[in-house]
């Protein structure tokens, strides 16, 4: 059996692994702490192919443990007490064990939970690596238990010397050579995962029968490998956010970009339609109050037609809404309820009440309300706010837009009011 590349020229020191040098560097954390002979538990944080397995695998020939690797994904409970328990016995016989627990946010609360007094008495020194944020995919007596530290994504350079290493230290490619265009596809295609650069680097040399590595070989290669996302994790909601603040910034064409690499990477199509209404109220509001209508038909379309006709509905959605003025005052609510909160008690005028019951109208409910229509220009004036927030201000008009118009409409009624 071939063993893949990656493999191949896993590094086989500390020394050799690329792109973590705030960890590993000369004023790296992981250095500090291994010039003093003592690495606590550790949780390792970063995207695929950055290289935590290797590294909890280098960190546990370092400290002279022995290495234990055990998934999350493929193991439960009952396997991974098989492995404290060997722990223990090589415990007794004077031997330290580094338990490695890949994938280790695949772990419910109680499994978690499980490792805990093991880590706590030493038995193990527990090295978990997650592609999730661990402040959300484990739980806080684990997160108080271990270090976190943050992998990077590969850099250009960190990628680069991936590639000189796999020409210089792969007997299982000889000679390969890699054209300057096929390197910068290679490096764009990776998108900072090391593993994936070996592997599209690897087919690439395979497809082209031991010639130069092209940049058509790469292409070809890689065709069907879709964007870092995913709809559930980090890079969900990272991708997501990126989406909205590019919408407000009012960036269209980063809009775009973003709502295609959901899309492309197999988003829920209703997800992205629930954002654009969300954001055509919150964002744009009431300087451009057709944002709103244009969102709602696009959720519609969505629904009824979904994808791929889908992309059009989506696209003009999300190019109104990056383009029109932009107004958060809808945000206004809050501070009419923070009013709410701080007079609970404030009564409703009693002009204002309906008097449904002769004795609600000996009471006085609805006396002295004036309708609106029945007067000059359809506006009475009357002050409607309980008198416990008479003067109250909530919303304030925007100075973009349809909100401009608005502005004008309240400060002719404030005018009328003060007559």
């Amino acid at each position: 059996m071939r063993v893949p590349l990656p493999e191949r020229i896993r590094p086989a020191c500390l020394q050799d692994i690329v792109g973590q040098d705030h960890l590993l560097g000369a004023s790296g954390v992981l250095t500090g702490f291994l010039a003093v002979g003592h690495v606590p538990s550790l949780l390792l944080w970063g995207p695929p192919g950055c290289g935590k397995t290797t590294l909890a695998r280098l960190l546990a020939s370092e400290l002279g443990l022995r290495f234990a690797p055990f998934s999350a994904v493929l193991g439960g409970v009952p396997d991974l007490r098989k492995l404290i328990a060997e722990a223990e016995q090589m415990a007794n016989l004077g031997e330290g064990t580094l338990l490695f627990v890949d994938e280790i946010h695949r772990f419910n609360k109680a499994q978690q939970d499980a490792l805990l007094p093991h880590v706590e008495r030493g038995t193990v020194v527990l090295v978990g690596a997650t592609t999730e944020n661990p402040s959300f995919s484990c739980n806080k007596a684990l997160l108080s238990r271990c270090r976190v530290f943050s992998l990077n994504g590969l850099d250009e350079a960190a990628l680069e010397a991936l590639v000189e290493r796999a020409r210089s230290h792969d007997e299982g490619i000889p000679e390969l050579e890699v054209a300057p265009e096929a390197r910068e596809a290679l490096l764009r295609l990776s998108a900072g995962d090391g593993r994936r650069l070996l592997l599209l680097l690897e087919e690439a040399w395979a497809l082209g029968q031991g010639k130069p590595v092209s940049a058509e070989a790469v292409l070809q290669v890689a065709a069907g490998t879709l964007p870092g996302h995913d709809r559930a994790g980090d890079s969900h909601y990272d991708v997501a956010s990126a989406f909205i603040k590019s919408m407000r910034a009012s960036d269209v064409q980063a809009a775009l970009y973003y709502l295609a690499r959901q899309i492309e990477a197999g988003e829920d199509p209703m997800f992205v339609a629930r954002r654009i209404v969300i954001f055509a109220s919150e964002d744009v509001g009431l300087a451009d109050p057709q944002a709103l209508v244009q969102a709602t038909a696009c959720l519609t379309a969505c629904e009824k037609i979904g994808l791929p006709e889908a992309i059009y509905p989506l696209s003009q959605a999300v190019i109104y809404c990056a383009t029109a003025p932009k107004s958060n005052t809808t945000k206004s609510y809050f501070a009419a309820a923070e009013a709410v909160r701080s007079q609970p008690g404030a009564a409703v005028p009693l002009f204002l009440r309906n008097a449904p019951t002769e004795l609600m109208a000996e009471m006085g409910y609805k006396d002295g309300y004036v309708y609106d229509h029945d007067t000059p220009d359809h506006f009475a004036g009357q002050q409607c706010l309980p008198d416990d927030l008479r003067g109250a201000s909530f919303y304030q008009p925007g100075r973009f837009g349809h909100e401009k118009d608005i502005a004008k409409r309240m400060a002719w009624w404030d005018e009328r009011r003060r007559e």
